[in-house]
């Protein structure tokens, strides 16, 4: 087989997880026909297939540099594929070989005496005293943007960070997307990637949503974030060379680190602090109606609340390897992520549902910032966007970046 043949093969048995996980195929816009065909098939004879793909895949010795590594990157997601199959058959893994199974990464390992000493830099800076997570609660308030202004400022982050990205990235004439607000998930936000550009971006509303997570979402699910790295992966690889590979996304494989990584780290490319600030300050926060004149302290102490990120990966692989119940899970979360009962409860539920994926956004985050920042003279911007944009356009899985 070829690599062109090995790569649509991958797209059809990727396509034909999807019968027995409806949130495997997370995006799809190659050929109508492959789609349909799918039906359901046993999964042993999925294992097999994938087996047969990965064997043919180490038998292609390829010349040039560019399907070399076109070649490694299947390698591993034909390799997760085979991972996820064996896990809906029933295989169990702990969660670090799970993650390594499925991401090709692995968390760092931390306890709660990491976590201990960034709690008490918070003690300092957030007013009030006693219990650090009633404290933050009752200061978050202020913070909340009201329902009948959501729509207003979300929409104005999202314009803003498309306009920042399109001074950088050359996108598409018809690119495009709608906001649409849910209820009931477990996710604060999805970019459902449509193909031809198109993206629907979901934001979900079962909860207040804070000033900061306005430009958070608008950059991590739109620009330059996951719309952004589908259209290019549509426009430059499928459309521009036939690398059919790209035309399907499977949400547990070693891309979302990487998607995830780069759409958390996105954040930072288009909006650099101070420049965060400013607009902020001038935009966003007149908009929802809160003060500005309280802007510089809620980010300080967002910057320390944004350290303990790895306290989520903590208590998820403690509580998916057995070693706590779910009660204690949310209890860890409400003393080490900070977050209340009730966005406790939902991650927990996040959790349950996409196990270790939970290390796509804060290891993916560091991983491609460490990547990118590495190839980047300091202070250079213009540059940052243009290594940004090639990871992007040429993906590379953890284990490639790390090169």
């Amino acid at each position: 087989m070829t690599l062109n043949e090995i790569a649509a093969a991958y797209v059809k048995l990727v396509l034909a997880v999807g019968p027995h996980d409806s949130s495997y195929v997370d995006a799809y816009y190659g050929p109508p026909e492959w789609q349909t065909e799918t039906k359901k098939v046993p999964l042993p004879d999925l294992i097999l297939q994938a087996d047969q793909l990965i064997q043919d895949l180490k038998t292609l010795e390829l010349a040039s540099e560019d399907q070399q590594l076109r070649q490694e990157f299947l390698a591993l997601q034909l390799g997760a594929v085979h991972a996820y199959l064996q896990q809906l058959n029933g295989t169990r893994r702990s969660f670090d070989d799970e993650s390594k199974a499925l991401y090709d990464a692995t968390s760092p390992t931390l306890s709660e005496t990491d976590f201990d000493l960034i709690l008490a830099e918070l003690d300092q800076l957030l007013p009030g005293t006693g219990d650090l997570n009633a404290r933050l609660s009752h200061y978050n308030r202020e913070f909340e943007i009201p329902v009948d202004k959501l729509d207003l400022v979300f929409s104005a982050a999202i314009k803003e960070s498309r306009t920042r990205t399109k001074k950088y990235i050359s996108l598409p004439e018809q690119e495009d997307f709608e906001i649409e607000y849910v209820k009931d998930q477990v996710w604060s936000a999805y970019n459902w990637y449509k193909g031809n550009s198109y993206s629907l971006i979901q934001v979900n509303t079962d909860f207040p949503m804070f000033i900061s997570r306005a430009i958070d979402l608008a950059s991590h699910e739109g620009y330059p974030g996951h719309h952004v790295f589908n259209l290019l992966l549509e426009q430059q690889l499928v459309n521009a060379k036939g690398w059919m590979e790209h035309c399907v996304y499977p949400l547990y494989s070693p891309m979302s680190l990487l998607a995830e990584g780069s759409a958390n780290y996105g954040i930072q490319v288009a909006f650099p602090p101070d420049e965060r600030l400013a607009f902020e300050k001038e935009v966003l926060f007149p908009l929802a109606g809160i003060n500005p004149d309280h802007a510089e302290l809620y980010y300080q102490i967002q910057a320390v609340l944004q350290k303990l990120s790895y306290a989520g990966n903590m208590v998820a692989q403690r509580y998916l390897d057995g070693e706590i119940e779910r009660p204690a899970a949310i209890a860890l979360l409400m003393k080490y992520a900070l977050s209340d009962e009730q966005r406790s409860t939902q991650r927990i539920a996040f959790i349950e549902k996409n196990r270790s994926y939970v290390i796509n956004y804060n290891l993916g985050q560091d991983m491609v910032q460490d990547y990118i920042e590495k190839r980047t003279q300091a202070g250079d911007q213009s540059q940052r966007w243009q290594v940004f944009a090639d990871l992007l356009s040429h993906p590379k899985t953890a284990s490639m970046m790390a090169k």
